[in-house]
């Protein structure tokens, strides 16, 4: 994967400036702010930040919710951020609305700030995103579960299994790019919840857990016991809906898909409980992340976006052992070597 620089400034001084480089970078100091420190998704982006620190010498302090969607935590966290002085933020937004405000007063106060997976709405509120294309990831499920149904596609029961009412970005891209992947019209490709299409049982939210999914997934069985077909925000989600479909006698005659590719998910995949998952790569983000505000930190330098993209792009691969026509993927064997968690 391209990196997003060729080399950081440390990379490039002499052995005699190393010295002075290394005092330079121990007064740059770094802040990490998940939806929350047990979700393996953001344990992996913590590890790989502290880790591109580590390297590079910087000071990096780390903070989370105590919730996805605890967005007075992530606030306070910004606020304690500015008055460190630290250099730059590397965020997950849990409201990726409410939260601009304070990374406004970041920028202003003359802080880098960096969305790191969920691009903040408006996406131009921070100075720049890595993240997973999560809109490609919900295509590539949606399109893999329309082919893999085949003709049975038009008669399918869907449930909808998003993360929280407040809809953040990463919500509503995956959620519609699942359906567009499908199939479905959209409607207001800004949000989810408005679509007509009869197949769409309902949407529930799960919070990204595995109680949360277990939860809607029996809400949406109540309302329709005949569902074949289950999106899910994430494999914890997707693992609570196997729970719940398991309690009715219904895990094996339907299709789960979700994203994530971590490795809790990826042996899911591997077992038979989950069909597809799209795979992205939280370490990776968070290294670029950090490479990004050390150099900020150096020489003022600002991110790039990736060619054609309003976001830096980390990637994101299918992982299924039952393969699509049509639609690109890679074995469970291999998504086992690039999972996380």
């Amino acid at each position: 994967m391209k990196h997003l620089f060729t080399g950081t400034a440390l990379a490039l001084i002499t052995a005699a400036g190393a010295a002075q480089a290394e005092s330079h970078m121990a007064d740059v100091s770094a802040c990490l702010i998940t939806k929350t420190d047990t979700n393996p998704f953001f344990v992996k982006m913590r590890e790989g930040a502290q880790q591109a620190a580590e390297e590079m010498g910087i000071t990096l302090n780390a903070y989370a919710g105590n919730v996805d969607g605890d967005h007075e935590t992530q606030v306070d966290a910004i606020e304690t951020c500015i008055a460190n002085g630290a250099s730059g933020i590397l965020i997950t937004a849990s409201d990726t609305s409410a939260i601009v405000s304070a990374v406004t007063q970041a920028r202003d106060a003359g802080l880098l700030v960096i969305a790191l997976d969920t691009p903040l709405n408006p996406i131009d509120a921070a100075d720049a995103t890595f993240a997973t294309d999560n809109f490609l990831a919900g295509e590539l499920i949606g399109q893999w579960a329309a082919a893999k149904l085949g003709e049975e596609a038009a008669n399918a029961k869907i449930a909808m299994l998003d993360l929280g009412v407040s809809q953040p970005s990463v919500d509503v891209l995956r959620d519609q790019g699942f359906l567009t992947g499908f199939g479905i019209d959209t409607k207001d490709p800004n949000k989810w919840g408005d679509e007509d299409d009869p197949r769409i049982v309902g949407n529930d939210v799960t919070a990204g857990n595995e109680e949360g999914g277990r939860t809607a997934m029996e809400n949406l069985l109540a309302k329709d016991p005949e569902i074949n077909v289950v999106y899910t925000i994430n494999e914890p989600a997707a693992a609570g809906a196997y729970e719940a479909l398991k309690s009715f006698g219904r895990e094996n005659d339907v299709l789960i898909v979700s994203v994530d590719g971590g490795c809790p998910g990826v042996a899911n995949v591997a077992d038979g409980i989950i069909g597809a998952t799209s795979q992205q790569y939280p370490l990776e983000m968070a290294k670029l992340g950090v490479e990004a505000i050390a150099q900020y930190a150096e020489d003022g330098t600002l991110p790039e976006n990736t060619e054609g993209k309003d976001f830096y792009d980390t990637g994101v691969k299918l992982v299924t052992d039952e393969p699509v026509d049509g639609v690109d993927s890679i074995s469970v064997e291999e998504g086992q070597e690039l999972c996380w968690g």
